[in-house]
């Protein structure tokens, strides 16, 4: 099963909150439950999230993200040499602040014990035949990125005078996360990556800071420590990368099409799928797939999980096909273009939408693949 992902039939990884799990994370933040009590909550809403994918037919199963806050930052939190606290701004979305913590360097960065390798444990003992239980993490240039935005560039600098020995140790710890959860059983990692779409953004040069020529270096660094990473891992380990503008509260961070990125992204970054998101006019058109290289796959997000008005058939039919002339058919698949909660607060659907998108999904994938 796990050497099939990307599956025809995919989803990106997060799923909405149950009232009553967002309920229990607010009484341990109050002091009125215990983390081992925030836990039980959490393994009972988990059972319950994948029995509900299994029943929709997902060929892989996830923990729907919702040990997190969000889908990166508490990731990187874990990590030694990492310090967090809450925001005094937030970053800003189209119409909306994403309250998230500031999340910033302390000292090295390394990695010891990452709670993830648990939480995927978690998740395997409910794999069978059918399903194969997958792990998203945020890629390596988004932990990087994290770290030299023009906000906590002085912060790293103190801590990292050179960059590149701040990419090696960034690396050598997901390197040692990737061999943890391939040890526990894990044979699909996602890479979440909103770096790019920072960078075809119109405004990517003044986001961070730099020129042309240092947004070229820029993307060029992104796509080394990624591969960094990735390099050495186990041959049957599937590792594939999301792509995204923003997601939080239905909202969005950025917007532009892949052209000014796919000529290097695509080509040189070495996973085995890319999760791209075509839900609306910021992603641009199908042209920049041209460069996708002939041994990787291309998951088309053309449902959005944004909005909760379900779309038509035929015209995400009619776009799987106009994809088809730059990738072939059968190394596309179809997925909603983002998770249903980057972070808790989740987007304005309801649960209903939720699974009504995803039916419609394993639908339009039934007819055009099989």
């Amino acid at each position: 099963m796990n050497n099939n992902a990307p599956f025809k039939y995919d989803i990106v990884g997060s799923f909405l909150r149950p009232e009553y799990l967002l309920q229990a994370r607010k009484e341990l933040s109050n002091g009125k439950i215990t983390a081992k009590e925030l836990k039980e909550v959490e393994d009972r809403a988990i059972t319950d999230l994948i029995k509900k994918q299994k029943e929709v037919g997902l060929s892989v199963i996830t923990d729907g993200e919702y040990r997190r806050s969000s889908w990166h930052l508490d990731f990187m939190w874990a990590f030694e040499g990492v310090g967090h606290e809450k925001t005094k701004g937030g970053i800003p979305f189209h119409g909306e602040a994403a309250l998230i913590d500031d999340t910033y360097l302390t000292g090295k960065v390394s990695a010891k014990n990452h709670p993830f390798v648990e939480h995927f444990k978690f998740v395997k003992q409910f794999e069978d035949e059918n399903t194969a239980a997958r792990q998203t993490i945020p890629a390596p240039a988004q932990f990087l990125f994290q770290m030299i935005t023009p906000g906590n560039l002085e912060r790293t600098k103190a801590i990292y005078p050179k960059e590149e020995e701040l990419i090696n140790d960034i690396a050598k710890g997901y390197k040692k996360v990737i061999q943890e959860l391939y040890a526990a059983g894990c044979r699909n990692i996602q890479f979440d990556d909103c770096t790019w779409g920072v960078c075809v953004d119109p405004n990517a040069c003044f986001i961070l800071g730099t020129d042309e020529h240092g947004l070229e270096q820029n993307i060029q660094t992104l796509i080394h420590i990624n591969n960094l990473a990735i390099e050495d891992k186990p041959e049957d380990l599937v590792i594939n990368t999301h792509i995204c503008r923003g997601n939080f509260h239905s909202t969005w961070a950025c917007q532009g099409g892949y052209e000014g990125v796919a000529k290097d992204l695509f080509a040189k970054e070495e996973v085995n799928a890319f999760y791209l998101e075509f839900d609306d006019e910021r992603s641009g058109d199908f042209e920049p797939l041209r460069y996708i290289s002939e041994d990787k796959k291309v998951v088309l997000g053309l449902i959005t999980t944004k909005s909760p008005v379900l779309e038509e058939k035929e015209n995400i039919i009619k776009r799987i096909h106009e994809a088809a002339k730059y990738v072939p058919l059968e190394r596309l698949c179809l997925s909603p273009q983002c998770g249903f909660a980057s972070t808790e607060e989740g987007n304005k659907i309801t649960e209903e939408e939720q699974w009504a998108k995803l039916k419609l999904v394993q639908e339009i994938a039934k007819e055009v693949w099989n």
